[in-house]
């Protein structure tokens, strides 16, 4: 069995070009669980947000990055993972919580479904130059954000207006931030493997 890289391919994602023909369950199962981990432990990087009760996490960095690494579906089975694991318990959400009746379970959510869209995304080429990651990055954003917010405000009582300055507004640099990062890593993943191949 070879273990060379696969040649890159329109229509793939980075995990596809994992080499695993005869394992592809147990590879798929590895990901979705390594996805939900790698996600719990970005989580875990937060800095409080003076005025709000979401912090500043690495968390939708790694969900989205997750989303283009793995596609949809292993991307919303990694999140999915993720949030269910969360709420029974398991205390990997941002600060080491967990539970079902956070404010910013919403964006736990968000990232279930941001994660799946941008692995759509990916799998048409969505993360395979700088602009086009960038649209990805801000999509996924934007749909953690749609979810995340009005959550936020539903479940504090606070006004749309004051959920977005206290669930949106302080988060934008920094997502500015995670987006560029992106735009560079995952263009030049896909140009490496591109020359390997």
């Amino acid at each position: 069995m070879s273990t060379a890289a696969a040649p890159v391919r329109s229509g793939a994602v980075l995990a596809d070009l994992l080499p695993a023909a005869r394992h592809r369950y147990a590879v798929d199962a590895a990901l979705v669980m390594g996805g939900a981990a790698l996600t719990g432990i970005a989580a875990q990087i937060a800095v409080p947000v003076p005025g709000s009760p979401v912090p500043v996490t690495g968390q939708t960095f790694a969900a989205l990055l997750i989303g283009t690494a793995l596609g949809a579906r292993r991307g919303f089975l990694s999140l999915a993972l993720y949030a269910l694991v969360g709420m029974a318990g398991m205390p990997w959400f941002a600060e080491a919580s967990s539970g079902w009746s956070m404010p910013s379970l919403g964006y736990v959510f968000g990232m279930l479904l941001a994660a799946t869209v941008v692995g759509a995304l990916a799998r048409r080429g969505g993360d395979r130059s700088v602009l086009r990651t960038a649209g990805t990055m801000v999509l996924g954003s934007a749909i953690i954000y749609a979810i995340g917010v009005p959550y936020l405000a539903l479940s504090t009582g606070m006004s749309l207006s004051a959920a977005v300055a206290a669930g949106l507004t302080p988060f934008l640099i920094g997502d500015a931030l995670k987006a560029a990062l992106a735009m560079g890593l995952l263009p030049a993943t896909w140009k490496l493997l591109g020359r390997r191949s």
